[in-house]
């Protein structure tokens, strides 16, 4: 079921706002442990019973999702450049996304995209922080393009406005330590946040707001201001997602009771523990993760020269010591998605995750090939086993295998590149497929195997 019927939509809106209005999530107790090295295990964890509640029916209705991304969050990058900060739609060498492209992506079996949306230097200084009025219309017109591809829903967020140590408004290092600091950003989220629910007033519930990314200090969780004490850090994060929640709820109209995405720290399931999730009057809010472990395997490793690359071939429990990573196989992956359906979905919590992804390889390397979409199909057969939303990474742009290549669709005709659509296949295989013989054990036994 991926579209709700009107009586039905009423209930929904009605039984989440009975379950989770002005609601405090109990975190998970624990840091989910680390596979220790992808042991086979074929028996595994039982999957979990099907629920019918607010969580899973918004699971179905969001379905399988797609990023357009290094488009409208692309900006420019060189301190040098007289435009840096500036958001260019081209400036990553994308062209300029379509109509056409939006329905084939559509067309292909996506029913949620996300827009990654980078505002920087568009927004103007205060106190006002005005945004750009083109950039506005510019975010605005590709809204409707997805909104006329028949997408079922929209999901706008501030992406790449977070502070990587790279100079950026959104820091969160900073402002644990400087109150004042704090302060004018949550008034800049204030400013920003009300400028962009006000724009989209009159939109649907088919549109979602996602108040920030992969908010952290740089270092992703390694750095020694956050190993010596994460609530530091997250507790502002805390603010701050209360005050996006605060600013979007204040304006209105349909704002009052849209779908509203929370992210933890760097979005990272396990960072979960340390968010407390926002006062919401209306009840409808969605805990959005990424998951791209393990990320050599995904998204790549930086070697001695200072080049990223692509350091394993394999993934899973039939991968070779040696060419996969030494942890975060199958049962990783259900350890996480796992926990996200105990601690959230199973409380009437939706949850989706926003990025997942695996970085393209060469289809003339049988044995990486192979791998890569095995990654895929059972990362979307868990997602789905476990009610969880998936939203694919598509980046464009660079046409060749390597690290941080996620290309799939070109942005401006919606046609796929070369061997894509087998990556896209197994993706929507494994998210819609209903036979009862399709299951993540079966997934699982027809891992790759290689001499």
């Amino acid at each position: 079921m991926l579209a709700l019927a009107g009586a039905m939509f009423c209930g929904l809106v009605s039984a989440c706002g009975e379950t989770s209005k002005g609601m405090v999530i109990a975190p998970p107790s624990t840091t989910p442990t680390v596979n220790p090295g992808g042991s086979d295990n074929p028996s595994g964890p039982a999957d979990p019973a099907p629920l019918d509640n607010v969580a899973t029916r918004r699971t179905l209705e969001m379905g399988l999702g797609w990023n357009l991304g290094n488009q409208l969050d692309a900006y420019e990058e060189d301190p040098n450049d007289k435009d840096y900060l500036m958001p260019s739609e081209t400036v990553w060498g994308n062209p300029q996304v379509t109509q056409q492209a939006l329905n084939k992506v559509r067309a292909a079996g996506f029913t949620t995209i996300r827009i990654p949306v980078t505002w920087l230097g568009k927004i103007g200084p205060a106190p006002t922080y005005t945004i750009d009025t083109k950039w506005m219309a510019r975010v605005t017109e590709v809204v409707w393009y997805a909104r006329t591809a028949g997408f079922k829903t929209v999901i706008v967020d501030t992406h790449h406005d977070e502070d990587h140590d790279n100079g950026h408004w959104q820091d969160l290092k900073n402002a644990s330590v400087n109150p004042s600091l704090n302060q004018k950003i949550k008034e800049e989220i204030t400013a920003v946040w009300t400028q962009i629910a006000n724009n989209f007033k009159d939109c649907g519930d088919w549109l979602m707001f996602e108040g920030f990314n992969e908010l952290n200090d740089g270092g992703w969780g390694h750095s020694a201001a956050f190993k010596a004490n994460p609530t530091l850090q997250c507790n502002v994060l805390n603010e701050w997602q209360q005050t996006f929640v605060d600013a979007v709820r204040a304006t209105g109209g349909n704002n009052a009771t849209r779908w509203l995405g929370i992210s933890p720290y760097c979005a990272n399931p396990v960072y979960a523990k340390y968010l407390v999730m926002p006062r919401d009057p209306a009840g409808k809010l969605m805990l959005s993760v990424h998951f791209y472990d393990p990320s050599d395997y995904t998204l790549g490793k930086e070697g001695a020269d200072g080049k990223d690359y692509l350091p394993y071939s394999d993934w899973g429990h039939t991968g070779a010591a040696g060419r996969k990573a030494s942890k975060y196989d199958e049962d990783y992956v259900r350890e996480i998605f796992g926990m996200l359906h105990d601690t959230y979905i199973a409380k009437n919590i939706p949850v989706y995750v926003g990025e997942i992804g695996c970085s393209r390889r060469d289809k003339q390397d049988a044995r990486s090939w192979a791998f890569s979409l095995y990654y895929l199909e059972y990362v979307a057969k868990a997602a789905r086993t476990y009610c969880l939303p998936a939203v694919l990474w598509d980046c464009g742009g660079r046409g060749v295998p390597g690290p941080e290549h996620h290309y799939y669709f070109r942005h401006d005709t919606g046609e796929y590149y070369p061997d894509a659509k087998e990556a896209v296949d197994v993706l929507i295989k494994g998210w819609y497929t209903e036979n009862a013989s399709y299951t993540l054990q079966s997934v699982y036994d027809s891992a790759p195997r290689f001499p």
